[in-house]
């Protein structure tokens, strides 16, 4: 039998094997910086849950759909509120143990219980649509499709069940080791194709239709002596752009693999368990202790690291259109320039309410749930700098030459003949003339522009 081992309780166990003298090294501690991107707080709502949710490191992340936010709690309930609003579209109690999810597309949302029951629900009205039964414990959101739903269970099997009626299409399984991280990795669906990682530290691509095995790859190889040194548990979503699917595993490796045919590209070591996220250019991973690196996508090269969050409990980054945003076990949510890494934001979800699940984000918008059912959403849009108006350009006034007295002035030439001059009478220019003014001068602005305001 499996045995499921939470990270807290390995982390003690790591402590006790060291020496009573080590100091163990301190989460980081917050510091002001200047914020530059204004952050709004759209909406909260509670959701619920208590304490015993907390303790059970349950996948329960909100997820968004049609404008629409889904989340639910340990006790059954499930409720969908607006994005924008904030205000409640629907609440529906289901009187069991939801566990992981919800996922939500095409229609309809779906939640997973701690006794392997599969639930989707009409998403624009809560009504249920139809239960299914697996018979293991659900710790992760489904990938859902147009045809099929594919749900990961702590078993170490992969199942395809009909979107429409709950239908078990097909099961594929991967060896589960003796010991391994409480969690298991969100499934993701591209191109008929069901993508996701496992305990011993594989990636399995299947066939969405039929669940034949497409190719497995080993992300990383158990090692060590000790049944913690050899941990090597795929815990988070995989990540697909295009043909190329990104993948990071705890005590393993950072990789780029080939859509169809699973080879590695390249890879780099790295241990993350919370995961991953991918915009056009780059991939965002969060360390096992903390460390926040962007990564381009192409080759694997660094592009930029923060330690300024170190073992502050992260959850897995997500990108927005402004910046990339993650939460902390404090109940900070922290926005990260793109460019850059520095942080440019900081709100506070709740005190003493750790996020462990990813935050969903919409354009500028993200939504984060706490592990003791805060719901909260914050919008973050960049200051705009208006352009200094243009400087009118002055025209110089032509200066009449003076004609001395008795002389008459000269004959105004018809329009389109050429002036006709006489050697005879031409007068020399002066030796030293003053050179005439330089064409359209700018004159300096008669006040100077304004000045951009200071940073919050």
């Amino acid at each position: 039998m499996r045995l499921l081992l939470p990270l807290s309780f390995a982390a003690l166990l790591i402590a006790a094997g060291c020496s009573k003298d080590k100091d163990v090294e301190p989460p980081a501690t917050l510091v002001n910086f200047p914020q530059t991107l204004p952050v709004k707080r759209l909406w909260d709502d509670g959701v619920g849950g208590g304490k015993k949710q907390t303790k059970l490191r349950l996948g329960l992340g909100p997820a968004i759909d049609n404008g629409v936010v889904f989340a639910a709690n340990h006790k059954g309930e499930m409720l969908a509120v607006s994005l924008e609003t904030g205000r409640d579209v629907w609440v529906k109690k289901l009187k069991v143990p939801i566990s992981a999810g919800p996922a939500a597309a095409f229609g309809i949302v779906v939640a997973g219980t701690s006794k392997g029951a599969v639930i989707a629900l009409d998403g624009a009205t809560g009504r249920q649509l139809w239960r299914a039964q697996i018979n293991s414990e659900l710790l992760s959101s489904p990938a859902i499709s147009e045809n099929v739903i594919v749900m990961r269970s702590v078993d170490g099997r992969l199942h395809g069940l009909d979107t429409h009626t709950g239908k078990l299409l097909w099961s594929v399984e991967q060896q589960v080791p003796r010991l391994s991280l409480r969690g298991t990795a969100t499934p993701t669906v591209a191109k008929e194709i069901a993508i996701s990682g496992f305990d011993n530290g594989k990636v399995m691509a299947v066939s969405l239709t039929t669940g034949d095995t497409i190719w497995d790859t080993a992300l990383a190889s158990p090692h060590g002596r000790t049944e913690l040194d050899r941990l090597v548990d795929i815990d988070s979503a995989v990540r697909v752009v295009g043909d190329n699917v990104f993948a990071t595993g705890f005590q393993g490796r950072t990789a780029m693999l080939a859509l169809d045919s699973g080879q590695l590209w390249w890879s780099h070591d790295m241990s993350s368990y919370r995961g991953l996220s991918v915009d056009a250019d780059n991939l965002y991973v969060t360390e096992s202790d903390g460390i926040v690196v962007a990564m381009r996508q192409r080759d694997g090269a660094e592009v930029w690291r923060n330690d300024k969050l170190k073992r502050r409990g992260l959850s897995a980054p997500v990108v927005t259109s402004t910046a990339i945003a993650i939460a902390d076990y404090q109940g900070y949510l922290h926005w990260l320039d793109k460019n850059t890494g520095e942080l440019v934001a900081r709100e506070r979800i709740a005190k003493k309410q750790r996020v462990s699940n990813p935050p969903a984000g919409a354009g500028d918008t993200v939504v984060v749930l706490t592990d003791a059912g805060t719901l909260a959403a914050y919008r973050a849009t960049p200051r705009l700098v208006s352009a200094p108006a243009a400087t009118p350009v002055a025209t110089p006034t032509p200066v009449a030459t003076p004609t001395p007295a008795g002389t008459a002035p000269p004959e105004t030439p018809p329009a389109g003949a050429a002036p006709a001059t006489s050697p005879a009478t031409a007068t020399p220019a002066p030796a030293a003339e003053t050179p005439p003014p330089a064409e359209n001068p700018v004159p300096p602005p008669a006040t100077p522009p304004p000045a951009a305001p200071p940073p919050p």
